[in-house]
């Protein structure tokens, strides 16, 4: 997993809200035997539609995606993390998560922003008003900042989720952290524990 300290770009208004893991990557895709281009699966039944904000130029290249609430419900496809972090996203911003997508968000490296359903509302409207604003989400600080438009929001994140992102450490970087440990407690077993 890379450190995160800092994710800044332009985002995408995804204005719906009980986002389920079928809609995010659907069940065709999960027959992949690799773990790249999910980005292709990407929503692609809503992609269909012409009119999908994806499909709008003006938000090509964003790094963030900003939803409505209960976004990631459903089963628990890791594969629907791939797929947004494959499509070009850093981060996502809803009001809420299900506690499934959160935990896959944070074990491989896709930022889980929770901010208040009026603070996602005004992000959209900055968002729709001008495509090419930035948004920043600081890791370190664990805000949300917008500086063109003066918004700056706190978001809550347990320490030990935030020190995995400001140390790029998913669980085998985690235990790996603990190797002198692991390595004085395999020299002290007796042999028969072999």
């Amino acid at each position: 997993m890379k450190v995160v300290r800092i994710v800044s770009g332009t985002a995408v208004p995804l204005k719906r809200s009980d986002v389920d893991t079928d809609q995010i990557i659907p069940a065709e895709w999960l027959k992949r035997v690799e773990r790249t281009g999910f980005e292709k699966g990407l929503f692609s039944t809503w992609r269909d539609d012409r009119n999908f904000v994806l499909n709008d130029e003006r938000y090509s290249g964003a790094s963030i995606l900003v939803a409505g609430p209960a976004f990631g419900v459903g089963s628990s496809r890791e594969h629907a993390v791939w797929a947004i972090q494959q499509g070009g996203f850093d981060a996502v911003i809803a009001p809420s998560f299900s506690d499934i997508f959160r935990n896959n968000c944070t074990k491989n490296g896709l930022v889980p922003v929770e901010l208040s359903e009026a603070t996602v509302s005004r992000l959209w409207d900055l968002i729709e008003a001008d495509p090419t604003i930035q948004i920043v989400v600081d890791m370190e600080r664990l805000q949300v900042e917008v500086p063109a438009a003066g918004l700056l929001e706190s978001f809550p994140m347990d320490p030990s989720t935030q020190h995995r992102f400001l140390n790029g450490l998913d669980d085998v970087g985690i235990t790996m952290s603990h190797a002198a440990d692991i390595d004085a407690y395999e020299a002290a077993r007796p042999a028969w524990m072999s």
